[in-house]
């Protein structure tokens, strides 16, 4: 009995181990299996697979190309650029470091909301920045104090600069970050150090001064750690940009246009800070951290003048200063800038960011009248020596036009209704020549085109017709409009770089040039075409105009120093952006001192020097600057002196 009931236990636990070793077998065969398959049949695939996994490629971005002036002097250059950075597995206590390093270094709490936010997202091995940009005292002493700030390093890369800020903002332009509708799908654009030109030179030239990545192939563990770096392709240092502009030119023409004929101080001057106390309070657009302000001839503050400049020569084209007040500092953008700063500058009604010689347009005023001379001589429905006897108005019709000079001029002839602006001998000439030929003979000297200067945002300005006006606003063109067109009024539009292009035109023989910025444009009578004009009737007008800074009746014969060795003409113009009405008149308010700033009138001047020999021509808009003779004419003046002194062409 006893011996039956062993041999059944026998038999149970044999059972029971062949079916155990059953199971084993099988298992072990699935497995067997599975190695087999990842091991041989899919070796190729993972092997792939591991090899792509343990390489990267890395992608570092291009020293980007300079902007240079004539003589080489860098506008936009390169520079080492400072800046901290924390990798967070290297310190316990991330925001005690983080407190530390505050007690150092400014960190605001924006600034320290970004990094304790990118230090949640990313890895703990990747750097995060802190700030960059950094002074030279303020890495000495966060150098200093490594030791006791873990996970803290301080790293150099190459920053975008540019040394003469304002002065030449819209020339250079800028470079930002590449904002999500910039994406091409490029990964260069990705990279998040790279940036690309947002405007000026900066933007038209963008894509030859990037240069070519460097490829690098990186050797990752499997966490995405780099273990080391391999060789890979050459990086290509974009190409520089060398410009027609003379930078020491540039620097003087914009100061001396935001200068006007008041007296610069920045915001932190005693002065101001006393004016404040007394009650003043900083004009508008002007910036109350790092901006400049005006002390008018009567001591008050005022904000610095808005217009526009441009310098060129006049037979060649080139460029030698273009600017355009307010400006702004482009090393503010590099890095970004803050919401409070970027409202500040588009709120400015000053428009700091827009480039008024290119893009700002306005009516020519009286410096359009030798255009509207030429056409009545070209046409041959006028003489020089007709005389007009102006008596202060014409009347047309049931509508009275008003000379500038209240009792009028008296009898006059071509030559000093240019000298003396007379509008009545204007008005006489329009009525018998007409809008058509006004018209035509602006296009011939560039009005209504862009001149396609290497810039971004030029406009075209505007030449008023009768079929424009009927195309455009459906209505009939009357002949007080063309009255007005003649006086430089009215519907017709100019931007400051057009009138500098007109008085090239006027001046070098009745030449059209084509503006230019880069050298590399540049060719021997390549940027010129003849407008056929009659020489005679160009020394007409342009005899006018030596008789308005030379004559004894010259609306700006009070402009020439007698010290000055520099003898020039040109023309002056008032604009007037609000219609007198009648009962102003009555009233006596037709002074620009009698009203708000926004309504004065805008003061221009065109001019050329040397006089008896020109070579260099300018034109110069004062937003809202009053008279053309007392505001713009006397910068032109110091303008074409320094041009002179400088000779830039000559060098």
């Amino acid at each position: 009995m006893i011996t039956s009931r062993n041999q059944n236990a026998k038999k149970l636990i044999t059972r029971r181990s062949l079916l155990l070793g059953g199971g084993k077998i099988a298992l072990f065969s699935l497995l067997a299996g599975r190695l087999y398959y990842l091991q041989v049949t899919e070796s190729e695939k993972y092997k792939t697979l591991s090899e792509n996994n343990q390489f990267n490629m890395e992608l570092l971005p291009p020293i980007r190309g300079r902007i240079l002036d004539r003589q080489g002097i860098p506008l936009a250059l390169n520079k080492d650029n400072f800046r901290i950075e924390i990798i967070a597995e290297q310190t316990k206590d991330i925001l005690g470091t983080l407190n530390k390093l505050r007690k150092i270094i400014k960190i605001d709490d924006v600034n320290m909301k970004r990094i304790l936010r990118e230090i949640r997202s990313k890895r703990d091995f990747v750097p995060v920045s802190i700030a960059d940009n950094l002074k030279w005292e303020d890495i000495a002493s966060v150098a200093i104090n490594t030791p006791y700030l873990p996970g803290i390093r301080i790293d150099v890369g190459r920053g975008r600069f540019y040394p003469y800020g304002e002065n030449a903002v819209h020339v250079t332009g800028y470079v930002s970050a590449v904002s999500e509708t910039e994406q091409t799908g490029d990964p260069l654009l990705e990279l998040p150090d790279f940036r690309i030109g947002k405007s000026g030179i900066e933007k038209a030239l963008d894509i030859k001064m990037r240069g070519s990545a460097q490829q690098r192939q990186v050797e990752v563990n499997a966490v995405g750690r780099i273990v080391r770096r391999l060789p890979g392709t050459e990086q290509k240092i974009g190409n520089d940009v060398d410009l027609t502009i003379d930078v020491r030119l540039q620097q003087f023409v914009n100061q001396r246009l935001a200068m006007g004929n008041s007296r610069p101080v920045p915001v932190d001057d005693p002065r101001v800070i006393l004016a404040l106390k007394k009650g003043e309070r900083l004009p508008l657009g002007v910036d109350p951290t790092s901006g400049t302000v005006n002390f008018d001839k009567y001591g008050k503050l005022v904000s610095q003048e808005s217009g526009a400049a441009v310098v060129m020569d006049a037979f060649s084209g080139e460029v030698l200063a273009i600017t355009s007040t307010p400006g702004f500092d482009p090393n503010r953008f590099i890095h970004g800038l803050n919401a409070r700063d970027w409202e500040r500058l588009l709120a400015n009604p000053l428009s700091p960011m827009t480039n008024k010689a290119i893009a700002g347009q306005y009516s020519p005023g009286s410096t359009f009248k030798m255009i509207v001379c030429l056409a009545a001589l070209e046409a041959g429905i006028w003489h020089e020596k007709k005389k007009v006897d102006c008596k202060g108005y014409i009347d047309v019709g049931d509508t009275r036009f008003h000379c500038w000079k209240k009792h009028g001029h008296g009898p006059i002839e071509m030559n000093q209704a240019i000298e003396q602006s007379c509008d009545v001998y204007l008005y006489e000439i329009a009525k018998r020549l007409g809008i058509e030929k006004i018209a035509a003979m602006a296009r011939r000297f560039g009005f209504g085109a862009k001149s396609n200067i290497e810039l971004p945002g030029e406009r075209a300005g505007l030449v008023p017709s009768s079929g424009w006006k009927k195309s455009t606003l459906g209505q009939k063109w009357h002949q007080g409009e063309t009255l007005i067109t003649s006086i430089g009024q009215g519907f017709i539009l100019c931007t400051p770089l057009q009138l500098a292009r007109m008085t090239a035109g006027l001046v070098n023989g009745g030449f059209m040039v084509t503006p230019r910025l880069l050298k590399s444009m540049m060719r021997a009578n390549s940027n010129r075409n003849s407008l056929n004009l009659n020489p005679k009737h160009l020394k007409v007008v342009v005899d006018g105009m030596n008789r308005v800074t030379n004559g004894a009746l010259g609306t700006a014969r009070g402009v020439l120093r007698a010290s000055s060795s520099v003898k020039f003409g040109g023309k002056t113009g008032s604009v007037q952006v609000k219609r007198i009405s009648l009962d102003d008149r009555r009233a006596g308010k037709v002074k620009n001192i009698d009203k708000p700033w926004a309504e004065r009138d805008h003061a221009m001047f065109v001019g050329y020097a040397p006089l008896n020999s020109p070579r260099y021509v300018v034109s110069v808009v004062v937003e809202h600057g009053g008279g053309g003779s007392t505001m713009a004419a006397p910068i032109a003046r110091d303008i074409l002196e320094k041009t002179i002194m400088l000779d830039p062409i000559t060098l």
